[in-house]
């Protein structure tokens, strides 16, 4: 579907996906680029509730920019440490996880 985005949750967002009865592979109209918080408010999910947003795979900042077409995972605070590390979530990064300079690599095609 060209004109939606799939997103997935872990740990308690799960829980809140399942309570509204909502699927993990959540398939949600999306028909033109916007913000990543777009997404949240659109799902109605507190950005507090949420440490890192994954777009295709890599982690963004909030004000990154969703298309339709990408896949979209949500990962709450309270991720353990190591995992932090190895999902690219720790200390001394923007808020939603990779340096800004890393962020800004990825968003113009230089990985």
């Amino acid at each position: 579907m060209a004109e939606s985005v799939e997103v997935r949750a872990f740990s308690f967002l799960w829980e809140l996906f399942r309570r509204r009865g909502w699927p993990n592979l959540l398939r949600l109209p999306w028909p033109e680029a916007a913000p990543a918080r777009e997404l949240l408010a659109a799902l109605e999910i507190e950005p507090a509730q949420v440490e890192a947003v994954f777009v295709n795979g890599v982690v963004r900042r909030p004000d990154s920019v969703i298309r339709p077409g990408d896949r979209v995972a949500l990962v709450p605070p309270g991720t353990p440490g190591p995992y932090r590390v190895l999902l690219g979530i720790w200390s001394g990064k923007t808020l939603g996880g990779a340096s800004r300079e890393a962020t800004e690599r990825a968003e113009r095609g230089g990985g």
